[in-house]
């Protein structure tokens, strides 16, 4: 079995990213999901990690996301929320940190690049890094 884990959670209307990392900052999974699957995709990461904790950003859609998925739980999970400013931003330059551009598309300006894919994803992982650092302050 996995040591603890935490579960990042950038919640939207249409679209969240899921993230799941150990305490010592080691990456299992993320995966941008539809708002529909997001609950499922919740508990099924439940069952195969051994999550804790529940990170979640604090903007738009959170209070709604907070109770879909306390009334979805059979067993408490806690919930944190994370200040969730700036995220976007960061998860872009993130992105190309983690899959860094290949071809012509290495010539455009990091700053002009667009991420193939959409990056909730790594918003929830940097909710989750948020986390970890307010610990240590």
């Amino acid at each position: 079995m996995h040591s603890t884990v935490i579960l990042g959670f950038d919640p939207g209307r249409d679209k969240c990213g899921v993230a799941v990392m150990g305490l010592d900052g080691n990456l299992s999974y993320h995966q941008v999901v539809s708002a529909a699957e997001a609950i499922a995709t919740i508990q099924a990461l439940r069952q195969k990690y051994r999550i804790s904790l529940l990170v979640m950003g604090d903007r738009t859609t959170s209070k709604q996301w907070q109770q879909k998925i306390s009334q979805a739980q059979l067993e408490p999970l806690t919930i944190v929320m994370v200040d969730e400013r700036n995220t976007t931003l960061e998860a872009r330059d993130r992105y190309w940190q983690m899959y860094p551009p290949t071809g012509l598309s290495r010539l455009i300006p990091q700053g002009m690049r667009q991420p193939p894919r959409a990056i909730d994803d790594i918003v929830a992982i940097l909710l989750i890094e948020r986390y970890l650092l307010s610990r240590k302050s």
